[in-house]
Parts: C-alpha cells; sequence; structure tokens
C-alpha cells in the first residue's frame, strides 16, 4: 500500500515518454537538431540514455515526438483564444503571447520557427509535419482575418505570421527584445486599424 505523498508524486511527476518529449523540444530549441544528441535529450529528461530506445528507436522520432508536442501546444493556445469573443483580441493577444515571450527569442529565436527552418534543409519528410503545424497557425489566424470581414484574410495571415517569424529572427541576432515589444505593438495597432 502507498501513502498519499507516494501517490500525489506519482500524479505530478511526468512519465519518463512524456519527459523525453518535454526535453526534446527544449534541447532541440536551445541547441538545434543537429547538434543535440539522444544523450542530451535523455540527461535533461533525467532518463537513463539506454531507456530512451524502448520509447523512440531513432533521433528522427523524438524530432516528430516534439513536432507534435508543439502541435498540441498550438491547440491549448487557440483554444485559450477562442474564449475572447472579438477576433481582433484573439489576434492581439496572440501577438502579446509572442512579445511575452521575447527573453527566450533573444536567445534561441521562435521555438517552432527554429525548428521548422532547420527541418527544411534535411532531406527527409518530417519538414512536412512541421510545416502542417505552421500552417494550422496561418489558417487560424486567417479565420480572424475573414470573420472580421476581410476578403483578403489569407493575405493578412501570412503577413501576421511572417511578422513574427521575422521579427524572432531579428530579436534573435540582434539580442534585443525591444524589437519584439516594438513589433508587437505595430501588429497591434495594424490590427486595429483593419
Amino acid at each position: 500500500m502507498t501513502n498519499s505523498v507516494d501517490a500525489e508524486r506519482t500524479q505530478t511527476k511526468p512519465g519518463k515518454r512524456e519527459r523525453l518529449v518535454e526535453a526534446a523540444v527544449r534541447v532541440f530549441y536551445e541547441q538545434g537538431i543537429e547538434k543535440t544528441t539522444i544523450a542530451d535529450i535523455a540527461r535533461v529528461a533525467e532518463v537513463p540514455v539506454g531507456n530512451v530506445y524502448y520509447y523512440f528507436k531513432t533521433k528522427d522520432q523524438l524530432i516528430e515526438a516534439a513536432i507534435g508536442a508543439h502541435a498540441r501546444s498550438l491547440d491549448q493556445i487557440v483554444a485559450e483564444l477562442e474564449r475572447l469573443d472579438d477576433p481582433r483580441e484573439r489576434l492581439k493577444s496572440l501577438i502579446q503571447g509572442w512579445v511575452d515571450g521575447r527573453e527566450l527569442a533573444v536567445r534561441f529565436g521562435c521555438p517552432f520557427g527554429s525548428l521548422t527552418a532547420e527541418l527544411t534543409k534535411r532531406a527527409d519528410p518530417l519538414d512536412g509535419h512541421a510545416a502542417e503545424v505552421m500552417r494550422a497557425l496561418v489558417d487560424w489566424a486567417e479565420r480572424q482575418f475573414a470573420i472580421m470581414g476581410r476578403s483578403d484574410a489569407r493575405e493578412l495571415a501570412v503577413a501576421l505570421i511572417a511578422s513574427y517569424q521575422g521579427i524572432s529572427l531579428l530579436t534573435n541576432a540582434f539580442r534585443d527584445p525591444g524589437l519584439m515589444a516594438a513589433e508587437g505593438d505595430r501588429l497591434a495597432r495594424w490590427i486595429d486599424s483593419l
């Protein structure tokens, strides 16, 4: 029989597979795919390296799991944004989330954009999986602009996401979080002007 403290620990600590996926997302973001080893991910996840292969046979399977984690994260963000009544407020809240993450962008760029850009340089189908997640964000933004009555909703959605990806790159390159904050303000004014 276990006591309540043991039961609580078991419930609050993610399992090995979940820890490995979380670690893969973090380490791929911080180090990039090519520099990351399975041992790096195992160390961050606090899982013996030999146990990794029970859950993931290859590094590519870890990459695919990381893409899936990004997709789930996007789903959660969208679900939160959908609680807001006005599409303008949804879009501005998305932008504010980007601005709030500017300190990480200074160090590593956009969490998903960096991964996607790195995957496009590889000759395998994983870049297509990453593109699907990026497309889901563009599609969501397009729906917001369409609700606002914009016939150019797709163009506006692409412009919004491209602006964020560009400012993430510049924020990282110049190590200047103020760039992200300024672009966030500009984008919010742009949304209000539509």
